[in-house]
């Protein structure tokens, strides 16, 4: 595990998971959002984009998280890992309601610097509709476009710790 790939709806923990898989394994986290938004969420073109993404990449070893369709392809292809955390939508809208109760008035860690969070309803109705809108094509696209890599896919939190345990038991033994 040295390419690793976390993905999801937002709200789901994509970022919590990846730094916790971070602090076991010792890999450097990048989160997308961080690496793709600009100050006050402007937009970057897409050379920009693809040129940053592609710098990320080029390290030997790596925890993406995010989702970000339009670069989902290159980064499975080169993903070791993928790990899909498929959630119900009411647990992400919470979980992204808590976030934003967490941090509103200020970026929080994983997101680029001037973007404040926020919480919108294009975003809540992006969040409540991924799994009804996007959550097959997600599938497919990961099992067609990731070659060797594993694949994991959590539904609970609670496969998730144990995950989470196991790895870090197996880093320590």
């Amino acid at each position: 595990m040295r390419k690793v790939l976390v993905i999801g709806s937002g709200g789901a923990g994509k970022s919590t998971l990846a730094l916790r898989i971070g602090e076991i394994t010792g890999l450097p986290v990048i989160h997308l959002d961080r690496l793709y938004w600009g100050p006050g969420w402007t937009v970057p073109d897409r050379e920009a984009w693809l040129r940053r993404l592609e710098d990320a990449m080029s390290a030997d070893d790596w925890i993406l998280d995010g989702n970000y369709s339009a670069t989902l392809e290159i980064r499975l292809a080169a993903s070791d890992t993928v790990l899909f955390l498929d959630f119900p939508p009411h647990v992400c809208v919470w979980r992204a309601f808590k976030r934003y109760l967490r941090y509103r008035g200020k970026a929080r860690p994983d997101m680029a610097p001037g973007c404040d969070e926020r919480l919108t309803l294009g975003f809540l109705h992006w969040i409540w509709t991924f799994r009804a809108r996007q959550r097959d094509r997600l599938r497919r696209t990961v099992a067609t476009r990731t070659g060797d890599a594993k694949v994991i896919v959590f539904q609970s939190q609670r496969k998730i710790d144990r995950y989470v345990e196991k790895l870090a038991a197996e880093r320590a033994g």
